[in-house]
């Protein structure tokens, strides 16, 4: 398994628009193959810092999920969201490996 972590650079006075682009990608990843595991929002300290973790089986499957950006009607709507509103400023992607706790006795 394959878990992508991306850290988002967003505009706090945008929140709303940033959720209904969150909500969107959630879809899509779970829809394509992958386990969206959330996107973790503003709480308390930091307001322009957001997360979302999702994963997939292999790198393999990624990037099959990921050969559609750019083309696919409904990924593209998806980052109109993003760019329209200007609710991302930046973000950076990073692959990680999880190190599960063991199972049984």
């Amino acid at each position: 398994m394959i878990t992508c972590v991306v850290r988002y650079t967003i505009d706090p006075t945008k929140i709303d628009a940033f959720e209904r682009f969150a909500n969107a990608w959630m879809e899509l990843v779970d829809r394509h193959g992958g386990t969206h595991h959330g996107y973790y929002l503003p709480g308390e300290g930091a307001s322009d810092e957001a997360l979302a973790l999702f994963s997939f089986p292999g790198l393999a499957e990624y990037e099959i999920y990921r050969r559609r950006f750019g083309e696919d009607p409904e990924f593209l709507a998806a980052d109109r969201i993003r760019d329209e509103s200007g609710c991302v400023l930046r973000h950076e992607r990073t692959f990680m490996r999880p190190l599960l706790p063991p199972h049984g006795p």
